[in-house]
């Protein structure tokens, strides 16, 4: 396209935005950029179809920047987001996209935070409002004047917010702008209630689509492992041991599976957080920045709560359950390989499940190849991996600073440098198994691609071990030992009274206040469980809960003073 070859400077657009664009590196428009932002200039109304990921925050970002007035200081511009997170994407987007405009300034409006703050930054003459319909209708009914200068609509991924019942909210905000204002419409797809919505509400728009879903996903490995349902978690605990990942996205479908999933792998010394529509919104943008500075690696999230997250550091996307549709998956998986980065994804099928796989394959053109579960071989040849990176930048001086006191140390405790060096690794591995011996004793039983179970796997009609052996060695079983500033405490609430890990975490999370990073493992046994809290707090915490009932019974969260 003639646009592309002259870069963002070719389209149109105002200096100001062009200088910050090359500013963070910008130099050639996507192809929905090239073809959105001439139109968008011109003011004609517009439908703009094309997959996340491909852009298009800019395609309108850009052009409407260029024709808003930093000197007037009223709303000018209003970009609609289906959810928080999309929402406050969009709006540092903007921000960035507007660093050399002095005096314009961008509000994010979302449920979740206070509404006087939001409602103060519109009456102040913020040019540009991003908010989520649900919202901006508690805004409306507070003054119906908030949008009386608009003169800019976007609706971006429409039928996201159609999808999550934001019909009546959008007509309250249709009615509530100036008619003469210019329309967008983004939408991934364009059913029926869409097109009527643009026919109601736009004028003569202008049709721009980006063919392909596969454009989404060409710059992302795709791979499935076949699984039970039953066995998800062990098989997702054996994955992340070979997966050489920066950060990873792992998508569930229920609320309580995110926090089921988080915990198991915290439990395994991940640093993992659940994301989902119950999460306090200020936790959830903990959360996000977590990721993306590095304090986390691991989220575990639904759909909805991934919407519209971009985080650079994602290479490894995970579908630990299957997507309701295949439009979900290309969604899910465009959160890694973005811009033109590479990204991995990975696909957990159960065998009632192969057919939406072959619907995905067909829908987005490409084959997602079967991979098998790693053996104990592979996951110990990945451990002594990640030990031997660890440990190399160590030696190069390692001798010369603390040579005298390893021998010392030999000669004190009468050992060999060897059996020091192996008690060391020993400590500094804290016990994980690293011989191929120990590691195939630990492997989780998941079943293989073919449906056969692995060695010391009952199968459906096999024998059971006995009930009362199971739960006395449960019951017998040490408490792990405390991570620093964490303290242990006890309920008497215990398997038997159907008690599970998730229960007691949503228990402490919605009664407590506390994020979730600050609860520690919590190991539910036949009658009783143990909960990691932290220390610094620990009584005023306790406190907070003593009228919590789990279950309908009493918690009794006390204090666990070991012996």
């Amino acid at each position: 396209m003639t646009q592309e070859s002259g870069g963002f400077a070719a389209l149109g657009l105002h200096p100001n935005v062009v200088a910050a664009l090359t500013a963070v590196g910008y130099e050639e428009p996507s192809p929905i950029q090239a073809q959105a932002i001439p139109v968008i200039l011109s003011g004609q109304d517009m439908i703009g179809q094309a997959q996340t990921g491909t852009g298009k925050t800019a395609a309108f970002a850009l052009p409407l920047l260029s024709k808003i007035d930093p000197s007037k200081r009223e709303p000018q511009a209003l970009i609609l987001a289906p959810t928080r997170e999309l929402a406050l994407q969009v709006a540092t987007a903007f921000e960035s996209y507007s660093k050399q405009m002095p005096g314009l300034n961008v509000v994010a409006v979302y449920g979740g935070a206070p509404m006087g703050p939001q409602l103060k930054a519109i009456r102040q003459g913020a040019q540009v409002i991003v908010a989520t319909p649900g919202r901006l209708v508690d805004h409306l009914r507070r003054d119906e004047k908030v949008l009386s200068t608009i003169q800019f609509l976007v609706l971006d991924e429409a039928d996201e917010m159609l999808k999550l019942g934001f019909m009546d909210d959008l007509e309250v905000i249709f009615e509530a702008m100036p008619a003469s204002r210019q329309s967008v419409l983004f939408s991934a797809t364009l059913p029926h209630s869409i097109r009527a919505i643009a026919e109601k509400h736009l004028r003569d728009p202008q049709h721009i689509k980006i063919a392909s879903k596969t454009q989404t996903v060409t710059a992302i490995e795709q791979a499935h492992l076949m699984v039970h349902a039953d066995q998800k978690h062990a098989a997702v605990l054996r994955l992340l041991e070979v997966e050489e990942f920066d950060a990873l996205i792992g998508f569930v479908r229920t609320k309580q599976a995110t926090l089921d999933l988080a915990a198991a792998l915290e439990a395994k010394g991940y640093k993992a957080a659940a994301l989902n529509g119950d999460i306090a919104q200020n936790q959830r943008e903990r959360v996000i920045e977590s990721l993306k500075d590095g304090r986390l690696d691991i989220v575990i999230a639904t759909d909805v709560a991934a919407r519209g997250l971009d985080v650079p550091r994602i290479t490894h996307v995970m579908n630990v359950d299957m997507p309701y549709d295949p439009e979900s998956y290309v969604h899910r998986i465009g959160r890694t390989g973005r811009a033109g980065r590479t990204g991995r994804a990975l696909l957990l099928v159960t065998p009632r499940e192969r057919r939406m796989l072959q619907v995905i394959e067909r829908v987005t053109g490409q084959k997602v190849g079967e991979v098998k579960l790693p053996n104990a071989q592979q996951v110990l040849d990945a451990r002594i991996k990640k030990l031997t990176s660890s440990l190399a930048p160590l030696v190069a001086d390692a001798e010369a600073s603390h040579g005298d006191l390893l021998d010392r140390l030999t000669a004190d405790i009468g050992c060999s440098p060897r059996a020091l060096a192996a008690a060391l690794l020993r400590k500094a591995t804290n016990g994980q198994a690293l011989s191929l011996a120990e590691v195939e004793r630990e492997q989780p039983l998941v079943p293989g691609a073919g449906g056969s179970r692995e060695r010391g796997e009952r199968s459906d009609r096999g024998e059971r071990p006995d009930r009362g052996d199971r739960e006395g060695s449960r019951e017998r079983r040490a408490p792990m030992p405390l991570a620093e500033g964490r303290a242990r405490c006890r309920t008497a609430l215990g398997a038997r009274d159907g008690i599970a890990a998730k229960n007691l975490l949503g228990a402490i999370l919605n009664e407590g206040g506390l994020a979730r990073e600050a609860i520690g493992r919590i190991q539910v046994r036949e009658s009783f469980s143990l909960v990691e809290l932290p220390e610094e707090g620990l009584d005023r915490l306790l406190g907070k809960l003593k009228d919590t009932r789990v279950g309908g019974k009493p918690l009794k969260l006390r204090r666990y003073r070991e012996d």
